[in-house]
This record gives structure tokens, C-alpha cells and sequence, in this order.
């Protein structure tokens, strides 16, 4: 005996345009959720953010004073 074909259903997810929360979880209490874990891991978020905060001030004072050599 041979094989019968069987059809199957392709699944289709959409998204309704009348509902409009697709991850309200993830903004609920945003600020209080990015303090917690600031401060579970401040040496980290130290070490992360020293660098690149120094490293910021460092180009901005050289754009700075490179726009004002030509003063003296």
C-alpha cells in the first residue's frame, strides 16, 4: 500500500492592531528595576561605566581645545 498525502495547516500569528501590548512587563517600573540592579552590581556598573564616561570627557576637553588652538 502507498503513502496517503495528508494536508496540513500552515500557523499564522498576527498581531491585532486593536491590542497593542506585546511585552507590557518589560516597561512596567523601569526606573526602579534599572536602580535595583545598579545597586546588586555597582562595582560592576563602576567598572563599565568609568572608562567610558572618562574616556567621553577626555575627547570632548581634545575637540576643545583643538577648535581653540588656533587662538594663540
Amino acid at each position: 500500500m502507498g503513502k496517503q498525502p495528508v494536508r496540513m495547516k500552515a500557523v499564522v500569528y498576527a498581531l491585532s492592531p486593536f491590542q497593542q501590548k506585546i511585552m507590557p512587563g518589560l516597561w512596567k517600573d523601569l526606573t526602579g528595576k534599572i536602580h535595583h540592579k545598579v545597586s546588586d552590581n555597582w562595582i560592576s556598573t563602576i567598572l563599565l561605566l568609568g572608562p567610558l564616561v572618562g574616556t567621553y570627557a577626555y575627547v570632548q576637553n581634545y575637540q576643545e581645545k583643538e577648535k581653540l588652538a588656533h587662538r594663540y
